[in-house]
């Protein structure tokens, strides 16, 4: 059964192609980056799974006033199994970045181009190789008219590039019955040429404003004001500290430990001759997800309040960024050990569960107790000039998913 469904979907290059021609034709750019939203795309992919057979979509429709038709659209497609009380979800987004520069595409970025195994075009990547992975195990199973072990589940979101509130987000919190805790949950949109990385973990994001005030005076008569500047630099020589006090390792992530950098610096003052009043940077900070985010405000914060003592300034933040970061999917969680196994059997290759600095999707399942894991075999190259996407990778995603599926 399954090396039938594995021998199908081998053969499945020029419905590669074929989808992602007629994705990559519909800018699904969110209002955010300037566009109409995910209605077009979401339309022409539903006409695209009833001619394959599949079951009927499921619509879960976020409210945004924004785009014209008044929602973004989630769309849900099940196909039934043996054990209809859990399905293997694969979630995949619909909506893509803009090309930017023109002039650095060789082709039109909304026309496919083909050259060999690869395909050219914007979100022919990000994240339309998901998506079409997807859909070629579901074509598999419809054309050897299978009943699989479990239900199988396709889940196409909206919102992924701007924060996913009406998303993934949104469906995880109105789905109205969609999920289970016994399901398996992947998310193909982060991975290595290799597939080696499983991910199962994400660090803590911060991204603070760090405003330092003082008094604005000629460089001549220093003592007139109170110089920003140089009370900002003591600041920033003091953020290394934090390595120290937010010390702990953890090997499944790389960097191992905790990161604190500072980053932006904005502008002060035009001339030489002047002694800023104001200076303004930013600090980036990846934090080992047992910290509480909190505590790293606050030792900075205690940095701030020396440099006021020390400079005579006055010190305040603004948040830019702050999330903390979801419960880590068990490494010896069924999705995760089944992933592995598939890409192992798929590429034979060496995969292992890891921890990533950022942010994904995966974290609004994670902290309502679903376990996800986030996984593709990608060229690395998302929301670049001339994205490209391997069709031997594609069809090579669809096989593993078919293994996660029938272990």
């Amino acid at each position: 059964m399954l090396d039938d469904l594995l021998a199908h979907i081998d053969g499945e290059r020029e419905a590669v192609i074929d989808l992602q021609r007629e994705m990559t034709a519909i800018p699904a750019l969110g209002p955010d980056n300037g566009g109409p939203g995910e209605r077009e795309k979401a339309d022409r992919l539903k006409v695209l799974l009833a001619d394959m057979g599949f079951p009927e979509v499921r619509e879960i429709n976020a409210p945004d006033p924004r785009v014209p038709c008044g929602h973004r659209p989630n769309l849900a497609v099940v196909m039934p199994g043996a054990d209809a009380s859990r399905t293997f979800w694969v979630i995949s987004h619909l909506d893509i970045v803009p090309p930017g520069d023109r002039a650095l595409w060789k082709n039109d970025p909304y026309t496919l181009s083909v050259d060999g195994d690869l395909v050219y075009g914007r979100g022919v990547e990000d994240n339309q190789q998901a998506v079409v992975s997807s859909i070629l195990l579901g074509r598999a199973i419809a054309a050897k008219k299978l009943l699989p072990p479990m239900n199988y589940g396709m889940l196409f979101v909206a919102d992924e590039e701007t924060g996913s509130k009406y998303g993934l987000d949104y469906v995880a919190a109105h789905h109205d019955g969609l999920f289970s805790k016994d399901d398996l949950f992947l998310v193909p949109d982060f991975g290595l040429p290799t597939s080696e990385m499983v991910e199962v973990a994400e660090k803590s994001m911060l991204w603070l404003k760090v405003i330092v005030e003082g008094r604005q005076c000629h460089a001549s008569t220093p003592a007139e004001g109170v110089n920003t500047l140089a009370a900002a630099s003591l600041f920033i020589l003091k953020i290394p500290k934090l390595y120290d006090k937010f010390g702990d390792k953890d090997p499944l992530f790389h960097p191992a430990n905790s990161t604190f950098e500072p980053t932006k610096k904005e502008a002060n003052v035009e001339n030489i001759n002047t002694i800023p009043g104001r200076d303004v940077f930013y600090v980036d900070c990846r934090v080992l997800p047992h910290y509480n985010l909190d505590d790293v405000l606050a030792a900075i914060a205690g940095f701030g309040k020396e440099v006021e003592e020390a400079c005579g300034v006055t010190v305040s933040y603004e948040i830019v960024q702050k999330e903390q970061a979801a419960p880590a999917t068990d490494v010896s969680a069924t999705i995760v050990t089944r992933v592995m196994d598939g890409i192992r059997q798929v590429y034979g290759a060496d995969p292992k569960p890891m921890g990533i600095g950022g942010g994904t999707v995966a974290a609004y399942l994670r902290r309502r107790g679903y376990p996800a894991v986030v996984w593709a075999t990608l060229e690395h190259n998302a929301h670049q000039p001339n994205e490209r996407s391997s069709i031997a990778k594609t069809i090579g995603d669809a096989k593993v998913m078919a293994r996660v599926l029938y272990s």
